[in-house]
């Protein structure tokens, strides 16, 4: 059947154009590289211009609400383009439709939107697709079935970076996340299909690599494979052609000394490490079902920078989280002035249906915007602080780009994740150059070329 319906509109796509917007993390910018592929597999080819595309697809984020908030402005834009183009095809794809209230909202509110599929049909889309071209009814097809192991092409960004999935999906359950509800419960693929990945992009050029896990540090925990997230990442390590290596997201309760050791011992495991924290105050952290304390949380930290000196430390941290009085808050502050993050993706609580925190009592909305300026204020100084120490120090920089603001600029990043501005030529995009550092902000440093 999916033959004949290939070869029936194997003209269909000829110089028919789409479009991605991607919200949300990491996991959904590599999915929406999934899609990417499967539409120019069909014939479409990509525009940047939403209004001029003949497929738009929305890759959706749960995570926060503002995101969610984001996506339902956007596609009401879509209406009137809907109705003076029938023909366009929009589709409204990622965790959010993996979630029935949100998904209601789409389907019940939102007659533009042709398509609804979840994380778990991207390699089917083809097939969805084919499905409303010959009904020309809306197609809504959410799969719970478990992740499948093949080797999933897509498109890259670029053809220096890649990311890679070795697991879906979380069994923590804190509190305050929608993730297993909206990415299922944690799978991990088997280690040989992914080393297997990892080999092929290397021989095709490719230098940077980032493992992806909601949880990688609980990788093969349900499995027989006999294979730690320690020993993946340090088999993956051992692959010629991985110049870099990157993993997201940790969780702190099972960070191993094991791991700690593997970043260690091999020179091309970059020195960062992302841990959320997400509190100071161990109250806070229980209800949140975090499952360890601040004292551990500082005592990993503490292992990290003594068995790997100059290791940069990034962090999430959630402020007015229900019940967070000012003294847990207070909690928070001390946590970051003795730690001293490089860097930190900070948040408002935000409440997310079927999850515990959202049933207690919200803290007042004023209360909760001064505690969040007043931990960036704290925060900043200490990110400035860190950059400055760069000053003077020649580093290893991946190019990644031109600046957004200055394309006469090039930016990239460094093994410990700062990213550096350089006057450079463009052929270096996708390069390891040399950059002596010269002066910085809270969030970036800059300096000259080295030759």
């Amino acid at each position: 059947m999916e033959n004949t319906l290939k070869e029936k509109y194997k003209d269909y796509f000829k110089g028919k154009k789409y479009n991605i917007t991607t919200f949300g993390c990491q996991m959904n910018e590599h999915d929406s590289e999934r899609i990417s592929y499967i539409l120019e597999d069909l014939g479409y080819t990509f525009t940047e211009n939403r209004q001029d595309a003949d497929f738009i697809l929305f890759n959706t984020c749960l995570v926060r609400e503002n995101a969610e908030l984001k996506l339902y402005g956007q596609v009401s834009s879509l209406k009137k383009l809907k109705k003076a183009y029938p023909e366009k095809i929009i589709a409204v794809s990622g965790c959010m439709m993996q979630t029935k209230n949100a998904r209601e909202v789409i389907v019940n509110k939102h007659r533009e939107v042709d398509i609804v599929f979840g994380t778990k049909n991207i390699n089917s889309l083809a097939d969805l697709i084919y499905r409303y071209l010959e009904t020309g009814e809306r197609v809504v097809d959410i799969s719970t079935d478990d992740v499948k192991d093949d080797f999933e092409k897509y498109n890259s960004t670029n053809d220096f970076k890649a990311y890679v999935n070795i697991m879906r999906g979380c069994d923590n359950f804190c509190s305050y996340c929608i993730v297993p509800e909206s990415r299922g419960r944690e799978e991990s693929r088997r280690p040989y299909s992914i080393i297997e990945e990892v080999e092929y992009l290397a021989s095709k050029g490719y230098k940077e690599f980032t493992l992806l896990g909601q949880n990688v540090n609980s990788y093969g925990n349900k499995t027989d494979y006999g294979f730690t997230f320690p020993e993946l990442l340090n088999r993956v390590a051992k692959i010629p052609g991985v110049e870099r290596l990157r993993f997201t997201s940790s969780h702190p309760k099972d960070l191993s000394d094991d791991l700690i050791y593997v970043m260690r011992d091999n020179d091309n495991i970059c020195n960062y490490f992302h841990l959320p924290m997400q509190s100071g105050s161990n109250e806070v952290l229980n209800k949140m079902n975090r499952h360890y304390t601040i004292e551990k949380y500082i005592e990993r930290v503490n292992k990290l920078r003594k068995e790997i000196p100059g290791i940069a430390i990034s962090t999430d941290i959630i402020v007015g989280f229900p019940t967070e009085s000012e003294e847990d808050f207070q909690k928070t502050l001390d946590a970051c002035k003795q730690i001293e993050f490089d860097s930190a993706f900070t948040f408002k609580y935000s409440p997310r249906p079927k999850t515990l925190a959202a049933k207690m009592p919200p803290i007042d909305e004023t209360i909760v915007q001064d505690r969040f300026d007043r931990l960036l204020d704290e925060l900043y100084p200490i990110f400035n602080q860190k950059n400055k120490e760069y000053i003077g120090r020649t580093v290893e920089v991946l190019i990644e780009g031109e600046s957004k603001n200055n394309p006469d600029v090039l930016t990239g990043r460094t093994d410990t994740f700062k990213l550096v501005h350089v006057k450079a030529p463009k052929n270096l995009i996708g390069q390891i150059v040399k950059v002596k550092i010269t002066e910085n902000t809270s969030f970036t440093i800059s300096g000259e070329l080295v030759n």
